[in-house]
């Protein structure tokens, strides 16, 4: 199979929504794009619908089962910040860049999730200090390619104010544009989360949101000019996409509150979990169910006290068992999976009452405390997010109706020259010459 381009560069704006195509077609740099690219406005995320599992599934064609990572961060107790599914080796399969390092290519990765320690070899993998005793740029430079990245940050770590946003997605794009003129890739990805930061700070439909979207435009012009006057862009293929969309909600179901009320989570005189039948774990929109040694009887009384929660609440759209849960992709070591109805989220403090509306003083204050979030069943209504591709080895003008996420890694391999096996998604044969 012979290769459609010579440079392909993928550009991730986390949170873009199927909502915001119509505003974003009016900004300069993204109408420009969009004019004779291949797009498709309705693309179904994964399940949860969270950025790990989601940028996992982009870069291995498979769903969160089939690849390993369920979820953004791991199950850890009592800790308000558990690690997140930062490195490589969390991923259980083949991912389209591996296969392409083994063939010799050049790959360049900013801040795409779950790289940490992989063979990239121009890596700043997106991972931070999550313990007192630890060093961001430390913890950086373990994790992804030492020279590169203090080179990167000699040059442009003046522009960053650690995680906040637009400070670091500004960064990520001096950082971007400098490596694309001066290393010339075969494969650039980069994930920028100035939009997803700002709508969960201010909301889905925010001034502050659309804001956001035209900081992406400015970022993507710059993309585009550097690619021209690097003599790149007549053979180079463009991808942007979102990796899912979100919604606003103004209250939080604490499920671990309800287990310990009903004797299936014990804490200690401190306050923390000493032992557990039944726990947890949130995906924000959606959450996971884990009984310990899947104890038929536990297994029994916490759909009961579900049940009797929900029938007084009505806040819980579904109850999926594990087979159900794997069925959409999800984790089948699962025994249950909740859907939070829109307007809620889940998360895993025990020490909260079950239901509790948002002040909206905590938010940005208060770890997890947001006013627009995600996680939830790709299928929910309006929840759908975009694909755009315009370049080398892209047809014109090719719109497609819906996707999927796991659809984008057999399409990027067929641009290099290579084909994925044992996948769950397709190429998207029809918009590649």
């Amino acid at each position: 199979m012979s290769r459609k381009t010579k440079h392909l560069i993928i550009v991730s704006f986390d949170g873009l929504s199927t909502l915001d195509f119509d505003y974003i077609n009016k900004l300069p740099n993204f109408k420009d794009f969009i004019k004779d690219s291949s797009y498709c406005k309705n693309v179904y995320s994964v399940y949860p619908s969270l950025t790990y599992p989601a940028h996992t599934s982009i870069v291995t064609g498979k769903y969160p089962n089939n690849h390993g990572v369920i979820n953004n961060t791991f199950l850890q107790l009592n800790t308000t910040s558990p690690d997140w599914y930062w490195h490589r080796k969390s991923i259980k399969s083949e991912t389209f860049y591996d296969i392409a390092i083994q063939k010799g290519m050049k790959v360049a990765a900013l801040l795409w999730p779950v790289t940490a320690k992989s063979k990239i070899q121009y890596n700043m993998p997106e991972i931070f200090a999550n313990r007192k005793w630890e060093n961001q740029i430390t913890v950086s430079l373990l994790n992804g390619s030492p020279i590169y990245q203090l080179s990167m940050n000699f040059k442009y770590g003046n522009i960053r104010k650690g995680k906040s946003q637009p400070e670091l997605d500004n960064f990520t794009s001096s950082c971007l544009n400098y490596t694309l003129e001066n290393k010339k890739p075969d494969i650039t990805m980069v994930h920028f989360t100035d939009l997803d930061t700002i709508r969960h700070n201010f909301g889905f439909y925010s001034k502050e949101a659309k804001d956001a979207l035209k900081r992406h435009d400015d970022r993507l012009g710059k993309i585009i000019n550097t690619l021209k006057k690097s003599n790149m862009y007549d053979e180079s293929t463009i991808i942007l996409l979102g990796d899912h969309s979100s919604l606003n909600e103004d209250k939080i179901i604490y499920i671990n509150k309800l287990f310990k009320d009903n004797g299936l989570i014990e804490v200690n005189n401190t306050g923390n979990i000493n032992s557990w039948k039944a726990i947890l774990k949130n995906c924000d929109g959606s959450a996971y169910i884990y009984i310990n040694n899947n104890d038929i009887a536990v297994k029994k009384k916490v759909l009961n006290v579900l049940n009797q929660f929900n029938d007084k609440y009505n806040c819980i759209e579904d109850i999926f068992s594990s087979s159900q849960a794997k069925e959409l992709g999800a984790d089948e070591n699962c025994s249950f999976m909740l859907e939070a109805k829109k307007g809620y989220y889940f998360l895993d403090n025990h020490d909260r009452n079950v239901i509790e509306y948002i002040d909206k003083n905590d938010v940005g204050q208060v770890p997890h405390i947001t006013l627009s979030t995600h996680g939830y069943s790709p299928f929910k209504e309006n929840y759908t997010t975009v694909f755009m591709a315009k370049g080398k080895g892209i047809k014109k003008n090719v719109i497609l109706e819906k996707m999927n996420l796991i659809d984008y890694a057999n399409t990027f391999s067929k641009l290099l020259g290579f084909e994925m096996e044992n996948i769950d998604g397709r190429a998207l044969d029809e918009i590649i010459n």
